[in-house]
């Protein structure tokens, strides 16, 4: 078996490096000059000191693997499990082989470099090439890829670290980009010069969106979601690795809310948790009862494995490519607005929107007006801004809609807003505190034509919720469930909740 040596191209250089690579490591007798011309058989050197993985020789390995994997589909029939099994049993055949090649060349490797080594070759062969380091890595809230080689990470409690370029060369990272919206999404995706931005969901279930063109250079982000499968009582403290954002009163309201189908939606700002909320809520919907959930990229879907919910129907919108026809919209595009006509026709009582950000707020709050149990959630930077928020992007549905058109529409479709508030004190040497600050009950459209609400949960001394106000227009759908709001007079005249651990800040400290 030989390991033909690999080729360096200067042009694929991060920014500042100099365009002579360093030398891969001698191989069965075959050393790669760093001028890249025609490799000559060498005596077996001491190499120099080599970094823990050579994304060269991890490039060459991917090439054999394909050629081993092709060899192997050529002339059979096979399933999908089975052609992934080969390829995971090739991969370590591969990696075995070129490690014990490079220990009779005298530089052993260590089993974690070769377990490495074996995980970024597949991960390559997937497309996901440097990036699969970050994915594997439970620690890591976020990534900011800021060109290949400027990556930040937010990890989980507020630190930031600055990593390992994620590619050679802006184009590698374009590469990567487009190898991931070919292969990782669940529908069609692409990033090119006419479709120059990017939103999908990974393999791990992580959240990616990237530009690039209509950028200075290519830029990603990608947010994880190591919290996909949780319940309202891990919100309550049930999990010591997750914030405590509900305590027990809210638990328990919410949890007769879901039972009695109210429409609720879920409100913050990015990052505050809203899609852990929702999917804690979800969590308690009977597991035979079929609903719809609606994602532009699927973020929720992975918290339903097994068969907690083997009834729920799974759409994800999907992107229009070619020409644009006469409504303006490229071809082949079907939208979530396109989507919740369907879902009204499958005989559901639930539909969940992941996001509302645009027109399809209104075939969602019409949906709402004939269903029970919905939910989606929604970006505002206030409580307050909520109703504000739900107008504007009924406006954009088209010029039949009014001011007064939207504002009736919200007031009949929902019953309560949670709102999740976010306070970031990483800036002061603290960390991000998640948490729900408010739940208000929508009562309709008053006589100013405003969205009438009731504070039933509002902010406490340290901002976290605690009983306001009573329940009122949803009081009897709370009673048929055997949940009786009455319980919670007494934390309002006290006007305290039951949280269970005080709220360490940095500023409460001061």
């Amino acid at each position: 078996m030989r390991f033909e040596p690999v080729s360096s191209d200067p042009r694929r250089q991060p920014p500042g490096a100099t365009s002579t690579a360093p030398p891969l490591p001698p191989v069965n007798g075959w050393h790669q000059p760093p001028n890249g011309s025609v490799p000559v058989a060498t005596p077996p050197a001491a190499p120099p000191p080599r970094p823990r993985v050579d994304f060269q020789v991890v490039r060459e390995l991917r090439r054999q693997l394909s050629e081993r994997l092709t060899r192997w589909q050529r002339g059979r029939e096979f399933s999908v499990a089975e052609e992934d099994t080969e390829r995971a049993r090739l991969a370590v055949e591969l990696v075995a082989e070129y490690a014990d090649a490079v220990r009779r060349a005298g530089t052993p490797m260590a089993a974690g470099e070769e377990r490495l080594l074996l995980d970024q070759v597949t991960a390559e062969l997937a497309g996901l090439g440097r990036l699969q380091t970050l994915l594997v890595d439970d620690t890591i809230e976020e990534v900011h890829i800021l060109g290949c080689d400027q990556v930040r990470i937010t990890r989980h409690g507020g630190g930031v670290d600055w990593a390992d370029p994620i590619a050679d060369s802006d184009d590698e990272l374009v590469e990567i980009l487009q190898a991931a919206a070919r292969r990782a999404g669940a529908t069609e995706r692409s990033l090119s010069t006419s479709k120059p931005t990017l939103d999908l969901q990974l393999p791990d279930g992580s959240r990616l969106a990237a530009v690039f063109l209509v950028s200075h250079r290519p830029y990603a982000v990608i947010r994880k979601h190591n919290t996909l499968d949780v319940t309202l009582d891990d919100l309550a403290g049930g999990r010591g690795d997750l914030d405590e954002m509900i305590d027990p009163l809210l638990r328990d309201f919410l949890r007769a809310s879901m039972r009695a189908g109210l429409n609720i939606m879920v409100a913050g700002l990015a990052g505050a948790g809203k899609t852990t909320v929702i999917r804690a809520m979800m969590s308690e919907i009977p597991p035979d009862e079929p609903y719809v959930l609606l994602e532009e990229s699927r973020e929720l879907l992975p918290a339903r494995r097994g068969d907690r919910h083997r009834a729920v129907m799974s759409f994800e919108a999907r992107e229009g490519h070619g020409e644009r026809g006469p409504d303006g919209r490229p071809a082949g595009e079907v939208s979530i607005a396109d989507l919740i006509p369907v879902s009204l026709r499958m005989g559901v009582l639930r539909i969940i929107v992941g996001e509302v950000r645009s027109r399809e707020i209104v075939p969602m709050l019409q949906a709402m007006t004939t269903s029970r149990g919905s939910m989606c959630t929604i970006h505002a930077r206030t409580p307050a801004g909520v109703s504000e928020r739900i107008i504007e992007l009924a406006l954009a549905h088209g010029r039949e809609m009014t001011v007064d058109q939207a504002r009736r529409m919200a007031g009949n479709a929902l019953d309560l807003i949670v709102y999740v508030t976010v306070d970031d004190e990483t800036g002061i040497g603290g960390r991000k505190h998640r948490f729900v600050s408010h739940v208000e009950e929508v009562l309709g459209v008053g006589e100013s034509s405003r969205i009438t609400t009731t504070q039933v949960f509002g902010p406490g001394p340290d901002g976290r919720a605690v009983p306001r106000h009573l329940p009122e227009r949803v009081r009897d759908q709370l009673l048929r469930v055997g949940y009786d709001a009455r319980l919670l007079s007494r934390w309002i005249e006290a006007g305290q909740g039951a949280w269970r651990r005080p709220r360490q800040t940095r500023l409460g400290r001061r």
